[in-house]
């Protein structure tokens, strides 16, 4: 199974665009300290010809672009992108569909939840019915969106996205809204769960064993927007688990046997991404990795 990490970083990308928070600062002076990112998203192929696009960031223009296995390589238009995975509704994870509206033929699949938060907004029919075909995908029942790939569908507890959210916001809830994706080729298990609000039992007893996981890795401590002094929100009322800190994911996922543990969705305010900090230090010698933009994984 190949696997590349397409972008990183949690909404707003790093640097953002209109931030000069320190991590951000150093991204544009000192990029060999703090790589720049691109927002949340990961290809997936069991062969390294198709490949499955799981989440459509709003910079997925820029990152096809810089990924050579996801050119065009036939005719006047293609694609290797045959499918399409949403793990929840946020912007960051669905914006990117707007780009993939060039007539381009691909499957997008969803749970029912996400895809009627799609098919509710008429922007979205860009996406010409009979050019992409919406797929409903049912909770714990595996599917192969590509020949050779299967994926399976599980809650992990989060909320709706930011533009769906009303009165009756419920945080940490395992619906459909918010899922995590078993995938699986050759007999060897990646685990994509880019957003969650805590780790439970029944998370770590699914994930034990796999060859990969790639995890949500928005905040170092529930409150990191709040001591960057840009923000007022805490991970958890983002619907982030932080890395540490009373419930934190990596004390959660400790002596579980996992082959690779890597943080992706990662908040520009998270000093993890400084490559010499050491928060991030303190990270590896924990036995994770902080994700990168084109990071390649072979499984």
């Amino acid at each position: 199974m190949h696997v590349v990490i397409l972008g990183s970083a949690a909404g707003g990308g790093l640097p953002q665009w209109n931030c000069r928070c320190p991590i951000c600062a150093l991204a544009r002076a000192e990029p060999a300290r703090v790589r720049p990112r691109t927002q949340s998203s990961i290809a997936v192929s069991p062969d390294g010809t198709d490949w499955l696009l799981v989440n459509a960031s709003p910079d997925i223009r820029q990152q096809l672009s810089e990924t050579p296995a996801l050119h065009p390589r036939a005719g006047l238009r293609h694609s290797p992108i045959r499918a399409v995975l949403l793990t929840n509704g946020d912007v960051d994870h669905v914006a990117g569909l707007l780009t993939l509206r060039e007539s381009q033929p691909y499957a997008l699949h969803a749970t029912r939840g996400i895809l009627d938060s799609i098919n509710a907004n008429r922007v979205f029919d860009v996406m010409a019915e009979g050019v992409v075909t919406r797929e409903a995908v049912t909770l714990a029942a595996p599917f192969e969106p590509l020949p050779g790939l299967s994926v399976t569908l599980f809650p992990v507890p989060g909320k709706v996205p930011l533009w769906l959210e009303d009165a009756q916001l419920e945080i940490g809830a395992e619906t459909d809204s918010t899922v995590g994706a078993m995938i699986e080729a050759g007999g060897r298990r990646l685990a994509y769960i880019p957003g969650c609000a805590r780790v439970t039992d029944a998370l770590r007893a699914r994930i034990a064993g796999v060859d990969a996981l790639l995890f949500d890795g928005t905040v170092l401590y529930d409150d990191d927007m709040i001591r960057a002094g840009v923000g007022t929100k805490t991970g958890w009322r983002m619907g982030h688990v932080p890395m540490r800190g009373e419930g934190g994911s990596v004390a959660g996922f400790q002596n579980l046997a996992i082959g690779r543990k890597i943080f992706v969705h990662i908040n520009n305010t998270n000093p993890v991404l400084i490559e010499d900090s050491p928060e991030r230090g303190r990270i590896e010698a924990d036995g994770w990795s902080v994700a990168h933009d084109g990071l390649a994984l072979s499984l």
